[in-house]
């Protein structure tokens, strides 16, 4: 194999990387477009956080809790239904709501005021 062949697959997989980051961005800027949203967070399955437009201190405080929140929800939906597993979640106070939306290995978190008029 010609060392231009690893070249080419490299700058294959550098574009596709390239990709799915403008994809994850246009995703992240169009939630935050939305009424009221306050910050949207992308993180793994374990609160590693991947993706934020939240400053850092926000984002570790609330990838450390709600990805806590996320995998207690998922045991409670399973213990009580084997066959089931969760798919959303939303908790919501007088100030904030925060939805979760679990994938298989990534947590798409949105925090937004429920009472924002703009």
């Amino acid at each position: 194999m010609s060392s231009s062949g690893g070249v080419a697959a490299a700058s294959t997989s550098n574009s596709n990387e390239n990709n799915a980051i403008s994809e994850v961005e246009e995703t992240m800027a169009r939630i935050s477009s939305h009424k009221g949203v306050e910050g949207v967070i992308i993180l793994t399955r374990d609160g590693a956080t991947i993706q934020s437009s939240l400053n850092d201190e926000q984002t570790a405080t609330h990838a450390a809790l709600l990805s806590q929140l996320a995998l207690k929800a998922a045991s409670v939906v399973e213990t009580l239904d084997m066959s089931d597993e969760l798919t959303f979640l939303r908790l919501r106070s007088r100030n904030r709501e925060v939805m979760i939306a679990p994938d298989k290995d990534y947590l798409l978190v949105v925090i937004q005021n429920p009472n924002a008029t703009e």
